[in-house]
């Protein structure tokens, strides 16, 4: 409780900062400065209960919860669907991705982790359940969704060896939070374990969700005539650059790439296109932009991929990729996208917060490393000249992808914990699972010496599923009234 005042206090002591934050970063992106109300908790739209609230950060976790946000919708007619963001650009994704589906899908921000802000967002929405994407974990938003008994799990969960030990650093309250998350399904048994060390309770290893998704028809085909706009030339592809890493790209790509080698160059972040056209001016080299539309000229050398939900269009059309955030010490970028439509990619040497995807890749053929991106372009340079090691790696690429699909199946099996508990809290017993889906799914736990039967739970898909969701809220007595009387209760508190 101390940490988590002391958390609370620094929220209050940066709110000026944040404030200059967002006017700063709306010099570039003015969309910061819409819907600044969400920020704290304050919302114009409202929705049809009951609820299910998905949070997606950014643009990459948006794009990876699509499977889920539709198999969700799919096994939960009656519900409607919440997306909660952080960036404008998740918003706009989310709007391009699910647009069509509104108003049983609908976007907003999550407020900041002020504990009133809190409140005021589970007051409004009273969620019947709260799904993470990924890596997002704010202690005050866990502690409010305990208050209001509103189970939150965590799913396509991944954990790097660097962010664990910036949250082991924070002592009890990052555990805490991860002990009070109702269920956690991780990317992988490296991930799991690392946050099972920082206290979480309820851990399962799913998988990764981004391998469901299926490239788009229409992706497909924006990428043959990418590639067909390009003529004869070789394609090599530089995919999610981030700031620091194009100018030596494209120093060493002129140096050592010849005219007939196009680079198609996407930054991963869409208020800096500008700039990085003005760096391919710098570094000597002729430049057009992908949002011309103009045919590609035979002495241009580089073609700026600057559009926002095109990805797999420029990995279609590319022979090779070298992947951004990979060659100064930002973390990486996954390579699944790539690997789904048969893309070769090399990887530079950091790629931490990728770690097991991307060495899986190496493995199996799909990927290379390389220790800088001079090395990096190098290798392309060699797959460029043999198309046989080109064609292997591609076809390696498709089965990696291929073999690695079901997360979003095993994801939604995740609904049995969440059941349970909301079972156990109705009893009014304090529940310890262990992770053993067998015994879940026969619908019988022991808690508090009282055992809880949930025999209803137990049909359906894989003997897991039927809708979990509407079980819960036809059976317990936690409605969404007293979710509204709990959250009044918890801000008044503050």
């Amino acid at each position: 409780m101390i940490l988590r005042s002391l958390y609370t206090a620094v929220w209050y002591a940066a709110a000026p900062l944040i404030g200059l934050r967002l006017l700063w970063r709306a010099r570039r992106q003015p969309e910061y400065l819409q819907h600044l109300g969400e920020r704290i908790g304050v919302y114009r739209i409202s929705m049809r209960e009951p609820v299910i609230w998905l949070h997606a950060v950014s643009v990459g976790e948006t794009r990876a919860c699509a499977p889920l946000l539709q198999a969700l919708l799919d096994a939960h007619p009656d519900h409607t669907l919440l997306l909660t963001h952080m960036t404008p650009t998740g918003r706009a994704t989310a709007a391009e991705l699910f647009g069509e589906l509104a108003p049983r899908v609908q976007s907003v921000y999550l407020p900041y982790d002020f504990p009133w802000a809190v409140a005021r967002f589970l007051d409004h929405f009273h969620p019947r359940i709260g799904i993470l994407m990924e890596t997002e974990l704010w202690p005050n938003l866990v502690e409010g969704c305990r208050q209001t008994g509103t189970p939150l799990a965590m799913v396509n969960a991944r954990l790097s060896a660097r962010s664990a030990r910036g949250y082991a650093r924070t002592g009890a309250l990052a555990r805490k939070a991860f002990a009070r998350l109702s269920a956690i399904g991780a990317q992988t048994e490296a991930d799991g374990q690392r946050m099972s060390d920082l206290g979480a309770r309820y851990v399962t290893v799913t998988g990764n969700i981004k391998f469901d998704i299926a490239p788009p028809a229409p992706m497909l085909a924006l990428g043959a005539s990418f590639r067909n706009r390009f003529g004869p030339r070789r394609v090599l592809l530089a995919a999610s650059t981030r700031e620091g890493e194009e100018g030596p790209l494209l120093e060493a790509f002129a140096r050592l790439c010849p005219p007939e080698v196009l680079l198609v160059l996407v930054p991963r972040h869409p208020q800096r296109f500008d700039e990085v056209a003005k760096l391919i001016r710098r570094a000597g080299l002729s430049v057009q932009k992908r949002s011309t539309n103009d045919p590609v000229m035979v002495d241009t050398r580089v073609w700026l991929g600057d559009s926002m939900g095109e990805m797999y269009a420029y990995y279609a059309a590319a022979e090779v990729a070298v992947i951004g955030g990979s060659w100064e010490k930002l973390g990486g970028q996954n390579p699944i996208e790539a690997s789904a439509v048969g893309c070769p990619v090399i990887v530079g040497p950091h790629t931490f917060n990728f770690s097991v995807v991307c060495t899986q890749a190496i493995e199996v053929g799909a990927a290379l490393r390389a220790a800088n991106i001079e090395e990096g372009l190098g290798m392309a340079l060699e797959l460029l000249d043999n198309p046989a090691r080109r064609k292997a790696m591609s076809e390696a690429g498709s089965r990696f992808a291929q073999s690695h699909r079901g997360a979003t199946g095993r994801t939604l099996d995740l609904r049995i914990a969440l059941a349970i508990g909301r079972l156990a809290e109705a009893a009014g017993a304090k529940i310890v699972l262990n992770s053993e889906v067998s015994r879940i799914a026969k619908g019988e736990v022991v808690a508090d010496g009282k055992t809880i039967k949930a025999d209803a739970i137990a049909h359906g898909d894989g003997g897991l599923g039927r809708s979990v969701l509407g079980f819960v809220s036809n059976t317990c007595t936690h409605d969404a009234e007293q979710t509204r009387r709990n959250a009044r209760a918890a801000r008044e508190s503050i």
